[in-house]
């Protein structure tokens, strides 16, 4: 186990006209020794490419990576005491799961064969898989074969573990077994991972921190409450939490957000967290909207009109227009016993307390919505 630091990582890539390509702009994240770090983002965000520098896959262009305070840009992969799992299994098809589990450490170490073995043994165990080992991936399922990638990554006993979107090739019902392993196995383990997917659900549950990337740059890395509650900018709001926050562009006008289909009254706090800023986004997570039958609109409260309900089981999403102008309707949740019918017209109020605050110009987080019950968190990149 060890402390993981990327400093100001850099990659630069060169395209076939010279052009230069920043896959990677100066990342820094530190990774506490046995922490679980998700590195999570839009597919192009750079996060496989990081992680590639991390396994010395990539060079790195520019900062620094280090593994237990020394510095490990320019060794050779396999002196780094790093294991990774990939998206693809990579499994030897002629092998058994005991021989692919084991081959990596007889060709990379001097470990007798009776250590070996017992490596071997163990990581079957903590993997549920001892009646596998004489099996041949052909005969293994999608979950065997994940398991047994684990495991010859397990066995090295390594410093650190990369993982790059290893759920990705399974169903959504084994993907979630699969996601509750992993957790269990690497608090077993308590060793430092990095673990890559563009899943933001995976990043959500799994992950002590998530690290959110976007165009090559870090826009914000924390706990996922932090992420999902006070998010640094607009991007981290819109790219945690399914259904997607809601946006609504709107100028300043005193303590008046003026919108297109609105107009939003500003507590005194949300009013200084905009004096200097002439344009905002107001967003609101679905959940945090009241849909309320009937009634009239009072204070930041607005008639719509059901535009289409998605049944979810434990919870209905609700597609709303504004009665002025339906055509670009917005979503909030509601009870999954709950019936709402299109063309049904409801009262959408948006909480005060629930109201996040962006500079429209760069996507800054003025104010986030306030946290019942606990100290606020401020954002933090």
């Amino acid at each position: 186990m060890a402390r993981l630091e990327l400093d100001d990582v850099r990659k630069v890539f060169t395209d076939d006209d010279g052009s230069d390509i920043v896959a990677v702009d100066d990342v820094t994240v530190d990774i506490a020794d046995g922490e679980f770090l998700v590195l999570v983002g839009p597919s192009g965000c750079g996060k496989s490419t990081t992680l590639r520098m991390i396994a010395g896959l990539e060079t790195v262009s520019g900062g620094d990576i280090r593994l237990g305070g020394r510095s490990i840009v320019g060794q050779k992969p396999q002196d780094r005491d790093i294991a990774m799992v990939f998206q693809s299994y990579a499994l030897y098809p002629h092998m058994t799961t005991r021989e692919n589990m084991s081959f990596g450490l007889e060709e990379s170490t001097d470990l007798p064969d009776s250590e070996i073995a017992e490596r071997v043994e163990n990581a079957a165990e903590l993997l549920n898989i001892p009646e596998l080992l004489d099996r041949k991936p052909g005969e293994l399922s999608g979950g065997q074969q994940q398991r047994v990638a684990l495991g010859r990554a397990i066995v090295r006993e390594p410093e650190v573990f990369l993982m790059d979107e290893p759920l990705s090739n399974l169903d959504a019902k084994l993907r979630s077994q699969m996601r509750t392993e992993l957790q269990r196995i690497q608090e077993d383990l308590d060793t430092t991972t990095v673990y890559v997917t563009h899943d933001q659900t995976e990043a959500m549950t799994m992950g002590d921190r998530i690290a959110v990337l976007d165009g090559g740059e870090l826009q914000q890395a924390g706990t996922p409450l932090e992420c999902y509650h006070r998010p640094a900018n607009k991007f981290v709001a819109g790219f945690i939490g399914e259904p997607a926050m809601n946006f609504f562009d709107a100028t300043v006008d005193g303590d008046t957000l003026v919108a297109d289909r609105f107009e939003y009254r500003l507590t005194a706090e949300q009013r200084e967290a905009v004096a200097d800023a002439g344009s905002v986004t107001l967003g609101i997570r679905p959940e945090d909207i009241e849909v309320v039958a009937g009634g009239d609109p009072g204070d930041n409260a607005f008639t719509t009109v059901v535009d289409v309900v998605e049944p979810m089981g434990n919870e209905n999403a609700v597609y709303l227009g504004f009665e002025s102008d339906p055509s670009d309707p917005f979503v909030a949740t509601v009870g999954g016993m709950r019936r709402l019918d299109a063309d049904e017209q409801v009262v959408a109020r948006f909480p005060e307390e629930a109201v996040h605050l962006f500079d429209a110009a760069t996507g800054e987080a003025l104010h986030n919505r306030s946290l019942e019950g606990g100290a606020e968190v401020e954002p933090r990149i």
